[in-house]
């Protein structure tokens, strides 16, 4: 009867979870060369720019929406406890710009494009598509994984950017309906402390989480294997994988960069 040594156990998924980083690293190495370097396919990426950007508007903005207001709510409460209610306009423009548009936005878009991504190159891949194509000596990285990576890092701060105006929106139409709020003196105290920074630092967090996105969406659909099996496993996979990493890299970013 064969035991199973816990150690041995322990150092096999160790060295297996190395050589997942590993070969993602590779992936990512080989993506970022494909983005920089010719032929480019600008009708792909014209379709990818679309479909991550303007296809993700609604669903950016009506989480944004009640993101902000919920904010406004909770703030009013948190602070009406020691009569700072009038720092809620600031605090919420501070959160929605900083942290909250661009993680809940990169996240609601991770859902959707990532698994779009993995499950449309993971049927790819099973039908061997992706075969034919090296076959036919086209490079798929510049065709099918460049014009994705660069559509996601591009969209995502604009994304971000309108779920930015929309949040501040949301905690302003719910103080100004509900708490009492004026309505200019409310968006007057939003801009007052507001600086450049807080709406660039966002932005440049939306960039690195578009590229995550793309990232695990199609690493996850170009290395499926197994069939329709394989393509949904790859679809839950790189849901999972995108947003651990997005909320991963929100605290490295904000913890080493945006500290003041």
């Amino acid at each position: 009867m064969t035991v199973n040594n816990p150690v041995a156990n322990v150092g096999r998924a160790t060295l297996e979870f190395l050589a997942d980083v590993g070969r993602l690293c590779i992936f990512a190495a080989q993506a970022i060369v494909a983005v920089f370097t010719p032929p480019f396919y600008f009708a792909n990426l014209g379709r990818q720019l679309l479909s991550v950007g303007f296809y993700s508007l609604p669903v950016v903005g009506l989480t944004a929406l009640f993101t902000g207001a919920v904010l406004a709510q909770q703030i009013y409460i948190g602070t009406g406890r020691f009569n700072a209610e009038s720092t809620v306009p600031t605090i919420v423009v501070f959160g929605i710009t900083r942290e909250l548009g661009p993680v809940i936005a990169s996240l609601m878009v991770a859902g959707r494009v990532a698994a779009a991504m993995a499950a449309e190159l993971g049927t790819m891949r099973v039908t061997e598509q992706i075969d034919a194509l090296s076959t036919l000596a086209t490079n798929p990285f510049r065709y099918l994984i460049a014009p994705r990576v660069l559509a996601a890092t591009l969209m995502l701060p604009l994304l971000v950017l309108i779920g930015d105006v929309i949040g501040v929106m949301g905690g302003w139409l719910l103080a100004t309906a509900s708490l009492g709020y004026n309505s200019v003196g409310y968006l007057q105290r939003s801009l007052d402390f507001l600086e450049w920074w807080d709406v660039i630092s966002g932005l440049i967090k939306a960039a690195v989480f578009g590229f995550i996105i793309a990232l695990m969406g199609c690493y996850q659909g170009f290395n499926s294997r197994g069939g329709a099996q394989g393509v949904g496993r790859a679809t839950t996979n790189a849901v999972v994988s995108a947003s651990i990493l997005i909320l991963a890299a929100n605290y490295a970013i904000t913890s080493i960069v945006f500290t003041d």
